[in-house]
C-alpha cells in the first residue's frame, strides 16, 4: 500500500469519529482556539499549538477502539496535517 493511499485510508476512518467529538465538546474545544468563533479563529488555526492543543483533547474522546487502532502521536499528526478539514467547522462562526 502506497503512503498516499494509507493516509487517505485514515483520513476516511478518522473523519467521522472526530466530527461527532466536535460537535459534542464545541463549547469545551472554542476556548483552546484562543479566541472564539470567526475571524480570530481562523487565526488560531494557523498556529500549531493551538491546534496540537485541540487535538491532544480530543484524543481520549474517541471510541476506544479508535484509540486502539490509532496511536496518540499519529492522531495528532493527522490532525495538525488536515487542520482545515478537521477543524474548519470548530472555527467557523456557530
Amino acid at each position: 500500500m502506497e503512503p498516499s493511499s494509507e493516509t487517505a485510508s485514515l483520513s476516511d476512518k478518522l473523519m467521522g469519529p472526530v466530527t461527532v467529538v466536535i460537535d459534542k465538546r464545541r463549547a469545551d474545544l472554542l476556548p483552546m482556539l484562543q479566541a472564539g468563533p470567526g475571524q480570530a479563529a481562523q487565526m488560531a488555526l494557523l498556529d500549531d499549538e493551538c491546534v496540537r492543543k485541540v487535538a491532544t483533547f480530543c484524543y481520549p474522546l474517541l471510541p476506544v477502539l479508535i484509540r486502539l487502532a490509532v496511536k496518540e502521536p499519529t492522531f495528532i499528526s493527522f490532525v495538525l496535517n488536515n487542520r482545515e478539514k478537521v477543524l474548519g467547522s470548530l472555527a467557523a462562526p456557530a
